[in-house]
């Protein structure tokens, strides 16, 4: 796909993914996706097949100081501050840990979504374009996976302060 993933197609139910929406009047949406926040505001959505490295992913930004809002299933929101993401009552304050079993983790309530992660998708680009998707009519930087020790620290960075380039 071209640098802009911005879906246009003006739908009023969702797509085959249930992830784009531009209905009027949107119901929440309840993904397979975890979500880190930081300064309890800022949050990463991080979409992935199961076995992808969600869960390791928000370990890995819990690790550097973010706040988890929901792993595994995701309920997303659209409100006037943008797209909200809420963890589901039944699994909230817990995180899977691949060969440790759940564990218990600090969580926030909701925080706002600034940016997605894509997991299915390898970063080839050194120096990538700027991406976006849009979920339930709202534009989102977008991130593909990339390979390599300084992806989650620069996530990081990211939220702090944002692409110069």
């Amino acid at each position: 796909m071209s640098g802009q993933e911005t879906d246009k197609d003006q739908r009023s139910a969702q797509d085959s993914t249930g992830l784009f929406c531009d209905a009027p009047e949107v119901a929440p949406l309840n993904l397979h996706a975890s979500c880190v926040a930081f300064e309890d505001t800022r949050a990463l959505l991080i979409l992935g097949p199961s076995g992808s490295g969600k869960s390791t992913l928000a370990l890995e930004l819990m690790a550097y100081g973010a706040t988890l809002v929901s792993d595994d299933r995701t309920i997303l929101t659209k409100s006037e501050e943008g797209l909200i993401a809420t963890a589901p009552a039944p699994i909230r304050g817990m995180i899977e840990a691949r060969g440790m079993g759940l564990l218990a983790a600090q969580t926030i309530p909701a925080a706002r979504i600034c940016g997605i992660v894509n997991l299915s998708q390898v970063e080839m680009e050194r120096l990538p374009p700027r991406r976006e998707r849009a979920l339930i009519g709202v534009p989102i930087p977008l991130f593909f996976k990339v390979e390599g020790r300084h992806f989650a620290p620069a996530l990081v960075q990211w939220l702090k302060g944002g692409r110069c380039a």
